[in-house]
């Protein structure tokens, strides 16, 4: 362990919660950081401090220990051992997903256990984390999500190079504008000259549609209508007309429209 846990001892009776934090005490492995005599204060408690563990008697009044679980939320849930006097109610506290459950009095053996299975438990989980936030990275990085190591292995870290967003060169006379083609909007033509909508502005380019559909990545820049060339990630709404033709509505509140002959395309906006 490279860090006690921070541990919160919820327990109606104050001897009880005296004697759990004494046999406790002697550990290098545990801090004791707070105590709740109810579930209403321990969920206040784990809500400010989040702790990495509760021991948590079921038996309370008003809030019991299963009331308490079930209030707090699946993201960062802390290891929970339940404890009670009542053996009969071990089933439930391991239908409860408890880790483990201790019954009153507590023997020393069994203590040790069931912290050797918390810390089991929380060396596992905190490779899971990491593992994710490993694959959150390299996506991050790549701009290409990753949903497993094998994935990963798969395809070779060597082959994972952040992709360079492709520029468009707009000319205007002896001026020539470089436009990202991710901070396009859209495109459309009139006649051989397409317009370029780019945050803001209108740039006007002469070229055929065929020819500057040819010049873009598809990765951000798709045709959907014969004059019409849209940035998929700008697209924040559709809406189906009666002719099989959909009207695409943008960040910027445009709209424009997907024809039915590119069709296919749709699966790119779900």
């Amino acid at each position: 362990m490279t860090h006690a846990l921070k541990t919160i001892i919820v327990d109606d009776e104050a001897l009880a919660r005296r004697g759990l934090k004494l046999r406790l005490s002697g550990r290098d492995d545990v801090d004791v950081v707070a105590e709740a005599k109810n579930g209403r204060e321990a969920l206040r408690l784990i809500t400010e401090l989040k702790p990495d563990l509760i021991f948590l008697d079921i038996q309370m009044p008003g809030m019991d220990g299963f009331d308490l679980l079930r209030a707090l939320p699946e993201e960062d849930m802390p290891v929970i051992v339940f404890v009670t006097a009542f053996d009969d109610y071990a089933i439930k506290a391991f239908e409860a997903n408890a880790l483990d459950y201790l019954l009153k009095p507590i023997e020393d053996s069994r203590l040790a256990e069931a912290l050797g299975r918390v810390n089991e438990s929380l060396d596992q989980r905190r490779a899971m984390e990491h593992k994710k936030s490993l694959l959150k990275l390299v996506g991050d990085i790549t701009g290409k999500p990753l949903a497993s190591m094998e994935e990963l292995n798969a395809r070779g870290v060597d082959k994972l190079k952040k992709k360079e967003v492709p520029r468009l060169a707009i000319k205007d006379g002896s001026t020539t504008t470089w436009i990202p083609q991710d901070k396009i909007e859209w495109i459309d033509a009139a006649g051989d000259y397409m317009c370029v909508h780019a945050e803001g502005e209108t740039l006007i380019m002469r070229m055929t549609m065929k020819m500057l559909e040819e010049s873009l990545d598809p990765d951000y820049l798709q045709r959907i209508h014969r004059s019409t060339i849209v940035n998929i990630s700008k697209v924040t709404g559709m809406r189906a007309h009666i002719n099989g033709e959909y009207f695409l509505t943008l960040e910027g509140g445009n709209t424009v429209k997907l024809s039915r002959t590119y069709k296919d395309k749709l699966k790119l906006f779900s």
